[in-house]
């Protein structure tokens, strides 16, 4: 017997040509459209996640601002105060903050500016 009749007769047989997985006829056309599909939607998701962002930033640039402009607030009102002026604001808050509490718990408490500010604009 010669080798291809021994592996026959062991169940092995032997194939030519290439191992693993063969090509299918791919239609190069479908290939195309399939590739240019996927860049399509590749865009539209960047295109989302730069709009994202962009609005991410905005609405933080919009914090900043405020919270500046708070900042600066608080700076005068400290300089008011270092002068010995007592700004109109404060003395408002305090009096509004007086007015809440009653005559017994005027001056026990401690309530932040902020706080008082909030209330005030509500």
């Amino acid at each position: 017997m010669d080798e291809n009749n021994k592996m026959l007769a062991a169940g092995k047989a032997k194939k030519p040509g290439k191992r693993g997985r063969k090509p299918a006829k791919i239609d190069l056309k479908a290939k195309l459209e399939r590739s240019r599909q996927s860049a399509r939607e590749c865009r539209a998701r960047k295109k989302l996640r730069y709009q994202y962002l962009e609005e991410l930033v905005s609405s933080k640039e919009r914090a900043i601002c405020a919270l500046r402009e708070e900042l600066d607030m608080y700076k005068q009102w400290c300089s008011a105060m270092d002068r010995g002026k007592i700004p109109a604001e404060i003395r408002a808050l305090l009096t509004a903050d007086d007015q809440h509490r009653g005559p017994a718990t005027a001056g026990s408490g401690t309530k932040t500016l902020k706080s008082a500010k909030i209330q005030s604009n509500a």
